[in-house]
């Protein structure tokens, strides 16, 4: 009797009663605005071209990044509403409002449809080339979380591929050029951050119980990966910053410095255990930070010399 009383204590101690969240709350939560930082990349190819200080370039961009939560925000819906059973069973995604009963399922996919309708009509308002952009991210999305995430590289794969089309959407948008190796560099950068966050999650858990497909990676695969996808975007970012001719030239060369580093900074962290959530790793190192202020601060300065 006394044993029971003490697993139930240790119990309510590691997992405390929450709070009910109202309807309004629990949809906003269920849509994960945290997540909504990702969608910042989509500024990356106007700020890349020096186009985003041009009114209509910065209004085109706004429009994909709303666009992009909006999507993003209803596959989110969506996903928990076809997992909310298996994620009550989970210690942590319990708390999600689906699974907590916060939020019922034909509210959520009520909210999801009006959510990627949105979507839609605020891309549309930019380009239809956003337009196609948005579709694809919510069809590659979608795929991912009814099939992909169970089978290993396309996995990371379709997680990468989603953060590539963020990366190009402001592009798209505005209809600028993009370089084909600031592509690469896009592409590039999202295999890294992904492959880094399985690393990170293998590490944690070397039997692969957190997600099922982590069983069949190895930490040495991973590691490969990173070195080599870091070889990548390091060579194309590069050319990519050489090409330019003129005043602008040497600023956006110099570039090359803080963002080299900024890759071999990143590794590191990733390394010492960190990785799992990309958001709070580049957020939460101030040497990071600095980098990414640099290598943005030249290229500034690069486009207006």
């Amino acid at each position: 009797m006394g044993n029971t009383s003490r697993v139930e204590v240790a119990t309510r101690s590691e997992d405390p009663v929450r709070p009910l969240r109202g309807p309004g709350l629990a949809l906003l939560a269920a849509t994960r605005p945290r997540q909504w930082i990702k969608n910042l990349l989509v500024f990356a190819v106007p700020a890349a071209a020096g186009q985003l200080t041009h009114g209509d370039v910065l209004a085109d961009a706004m429009l994909a990044f709303v666009a992009f939560c909006l999507a993003s925000g209803g596959t989110y819906l969506l996903n928990d509403v076809a997992d909310r059973e298996a994620d009550r069973a989970h210690p942590f995604k319990r708390h999600r409002p689906i699974a907590a009963g916060e939020l019922s399922a034909e509210a959520a996919t009520a909210a999801a449809v009006v959510a990627l309708v949105l979507a839609c009509l605020v891309a549309l308002l930019a380009s239809l080339g956003l337009l196609l952009v948005v579709v694809a991210y919510v069809a590659l999305t979608t795929a991912y979380s009814r099939a992909l995430k169970h089978v290993a590289i396309f996995d990371i794969a379709a997680v990468a591929a989603g953060f590539f089309l963020r990366a190009v959407a402001g592009g798209v948008a505005a209809e600028l050029f993009i370089s084909k190796w600031f592509l690469i560099v896009a592409g590039g950068g999202s295999m890294f951050l992904v492959t880094a966050k399985r690393y990170a999650e293998l590490r944690g858990v070397p039997d692969g119980s957190s997600r099922r497909v982590l069983a069949e990676y190895s930490e040495d695969y991973l590691r490969a990966m990173l070195a080599s996808i870091a070889g990548v975007i390091v060579v194309a970012y590069c050319i990519w910053c050489f090409q330019v001719q003129g005043d602008g030239a040497w600023p956006r060369a110099a570039s090359a410095v803080p963002f080299v580093l900024g890759i071999m900074r990143y590794g590191l962290l990733v390394d010492q255990g960190h990785g799992e959530e990309p958001e709070a790793v580049l957020l939460g190192d101030p040497t990071l930070l600095g980098l990414a202020a640099t290598c943005l601060g030249l290229l500034a300065l690069g486009s207006v010399l």
